[in-house]
């Protein structure tokens, strides 16, 4: 890390944030790491640091900068007001350690943005680790969203690595966790105290910390997060007044998966450029997805599923709409973590996937079937999007799943354009999406029928009659009915048609000719119309 002075940090604060009222000892000036100090931490090394002390302002803050003096940093922020530091002006002076004082309004998140951009610029690690931030932020804001809670995600050394909004529900130990990064030692005695962290080290289950009301600790449930027998660290939910609800253990065993992962990959050092979409790969074919298994450890002899969830027209137009897209992501990839660990989830031109390998059997479209619902459910609940899902064919092993590729999209198209379903299986639509293949295919040939083709180019009333009779199934009192016409005219239309065309429409092989024309046409119609 580059060695940066308090100079390149105050020009960069807003005016009025903070003022340097005791300039560092040129000798010492060089600034190489920020600290942030705990006013109860009685063990803190300041040399070469940027310490932002909290907890404490003003005369308070004596004690604890008497402590950081043992190895002085080159300078110390606070917040108080100046009439409120002369004893410690004269200690900090004696030590050569300057002194920013931090207005009493400003925030701490912003004094800490600015030092950290400062004094550790962008490098392969701090791009690594920006791209881990953001990954932990999004699971735990989208847990907190899932369970109603308040969460934090830490690793095994309680340093807080990401957490959700805040808001006013917070009690005193989420407040100092946040503020700190780590969970104030006092609390995790507590915590050590009514067995919490004994029993996160013994299961892989969530488990229940009731409230401390006299601590001014609320009820919480956590998991530990881990890698093979490696504690990685942990996810904590703090209820917000309403309690958790009976699907918290699922959502958090899933959140845990997913963090896990991402807290993994970054152990691993993965380059920035490695991150690119395993979804792609195993949906490439066999080769890819057996190079895909092999590095992401993933079971690749077992059965497989892919489940493809799209969006609304609306929700996909919409201002917001590239921020749902990752919010139904990360949402999605907690529930297929939950379902199965080794599930991965990311884009597939424009929806979002899940591949579901390692399943039991190829019995297993219950169960898929069911996880999509859920995903699709909590997406309209949380996220107040309307998605719709297709789950895919199980195939016998993930080398295979890019055959069905093909089918889970058009399946996926099929829900999108149904009224009354929002997750289907190829069961529910499969005459539908062989009806729709015939006409992609029809519509990549060249060869047409001319006289029925002209007559749908230049006669609309025909056409449209022509349409109606075929969406009615042949029905001509149906199609009367729905065009408010008289059955007489509507006999009279296509009889017109057929004697222009020659075609005999109650004849299969010409009723067919007919459709998939008729089925252009509409198509062609309906753009034409959007215009």
């Amino acid at each position: 890390m580059s060695a940066v002075t308090v100079d390149d940090i105050l020009s960069d604060l807003p005016l009025g944030f903070a003022s340097l009222i005791l300039r560092p000892a040129p000798a010492g000036s060089a600034i190489e790491r920020f600290l942030i100090v705990d006013a109860d931490d009685e063990t803190s090394d300041g040399g070469a640091a940027f310490v932002l002390l909290i907890g404490v302002r003003g005369r308070s803050a004596l004690p604890a900068l008497r402590r950081l003096m043992k190895n002085p940093p080159p300078v110390v922020a606070v917040k108080g007001r100046r009439e409120e530091f002369s004893e410690a002006e004269e200690l900090l002076r004696d030590a050569g350690t300057g002194l920013l004082l931090v207005d009493p309004g400003s925030d701490w998140d912003r004094l800490l943005s600015i030092a950290k951009d400062r004094i550790q610029p962008r490098t392969y690690q701090s791009e690594v680790l920006t791209l881990l931030e953001e990954d932990l932020f999004a699971i735990a804001q989208t847990t907190a969203r899932l369970t109603s809670s308040h969460v934090l995600i830490e690793d095994a050394a309680n340093k807080v690595l990401a957490y959700s909004t805040v808001s006013n529900d917070i009690d005193e130990l989420r407040k100092a966790s946040i503020l700190a990064r780590r969970g104030p030692r006092k609390y995790e005695l507590l915590l050590k105290d009514l067995g919490a962290y004994r029993e996160l080290h013994r299961t892989r289950l969530p488990v229940r910390v009731p409230a401390r009301p006299q601590d001014g600790l609320r009820e919480r449930v956590a998991i530990t997060l881990f890698a093979g027998d490696r504690i990685m660290g942990y996810i904590w939910l703090q209820e917000t007044g309403a309690g958790f609800g009976p699907d918290v253990d699922y959502v958090l065993n899933g959140s845990a998966a997913r963090a896990s992962a991402e807290l993994i990959r970054y152990r691993n050092q993965q380059s920035v450029h490695m991150r690119e979409d395993r979804i792609v790969r195993i949906l490439s074919g066999s080769a890819e997805a057996a190079a895909s298994a092999h590095s992401e450890k993933i079971p690749a002899e077992r059965p497989a599923a892919l489940i493809l969830i799209g969006m609304s027209a609306a929700d996909a137009q919409a201002d917001d709409a590239a921020l749902k897209h990752g919010e139904l992501a990360n949402l999605a990839s907690i529930h297929a973590a939950a379902y199965k660990a080794s599930a991965v989830v990311g884009q597939f031109k424009g929806d979002t996937a899940v591949i579901v390998p390692g399943l039991q059997s190829t019995s297993a479209e219950p169960g898929l079937r069911s996880l999509a619902e859920s995903i699709v459910r909590d997406a309209g609940k949380h996220l107040g999007i309307s998605p719709f899902a297709a789950v895919g064919p199980v195939v016998p092993d993930l080398l295979s799943l890019h055959s069905t590729t093909r089918m889970t999209e058009a399946l996926l198209s099929c829900v999108g354009t149904s009224p009354e379903t929002s997750v289907a299986t190829v069961d529910d639509f499969e005459p539908e999406i062989l009806f729709r293949e015939a006409v992609l295919g029809f519509k990549s040939s060249t060869f047409r029928h001319r006289s029925l083709s002209a007559l749908l180019r230049q006669d609309s009333e025909l056409a449209d009659t022509l349409h109606a009779y075929f969406e009615a199934s042949l029905d001509v009192a149906e199609c009367a009915g729905r065009m408010r016409l008289h059955k007489n005219t509507v006999y009279y239309r296509i009889s017109k048609a057929s004697r222009a065309t020659g075609l005999d429409f109650s004849n299969p092989r010409d009723a067919l000719v007919a459709l998939l024309h008729i089925e252009e046409w509409a198509g062609t119609h309906k753009e034409l119309g959007r215009k």
